[in-house]
């Protein structure tokens, strides 16, 4: 034994401090990487739907809260299994662009659907639609630093506005 010291496990230990904050630091990036794509995919799925409702289609087809909120779901791609429970829509007519004022929905850290509506207006309204998804997240500390609701999940939000076009009702 040179040196008076024995050697054999000191990687072993040094990995043990090392390898928990890793991959806590891995998993985290992952997640975080999980909610980018379900919000780009509620945001493409949330402006696809709202082309219904613009171009008079929702209205000849009757859609309601459910029917919008099924259109906006089959647009999801994989994430379409759980979305009606996890998805609120609000779809309504606004005076104006610049001030709409809509309720807020969210109420002590929670959805309040008596806040939201189904109203697709008539040709030459103007609409907004927004839409919330409530994402669960696992990772501790990742969780507080985004919106979030009582339960822990992250809330992602998707809204587009503009004028339905003249169709013939």
């Amino acid at each position: 034994m040179r040196g008076g010291r024995r050697r054999e496990g000191a990687a072993a230990v040094e990995f043990a401090f090392v390898a928990l904050p890793f991959f806590f630091m891995i998993f985290a990036m992952l997640e975080l990487g999980l909610a980018f794509v379900v919000d780009s995919l509620l945001e493409n799925a949330v402006v696809e739907t709202s082309r219904l409702v613009r171009t008079g289609q929702a209205s000849s087809q009757k859609f309601d809260q459910t029917k919008f909120k099924s259109a906006v779901c089959e647009r999801m791609g994989v994430f379409n299994s759980d979305c009606r429970d996890r998805l609120t829509v609000d779809v309504r007519v606004i005076p104006q662009f610049t001030t709409p004022n809509p309720p807020n929905p969210i109420r002590d850290g929670e959805m309040d659907p008596k806040q939201v509506i189904y109203d697709g207006g008539q040709p030459g309204d103007l609409i907004l639609v927004r839409a919330w998804y409530q994402q669960p997240l696992v990772t501790p500390l990742l969780s507080q630093a985004g919106s979030r609701l009582k339960n822990g999940a992250l809330l992602l939000s998707a809204a587009t506005a503009f004028r339905n076009e003249p169709w013939n009702v």
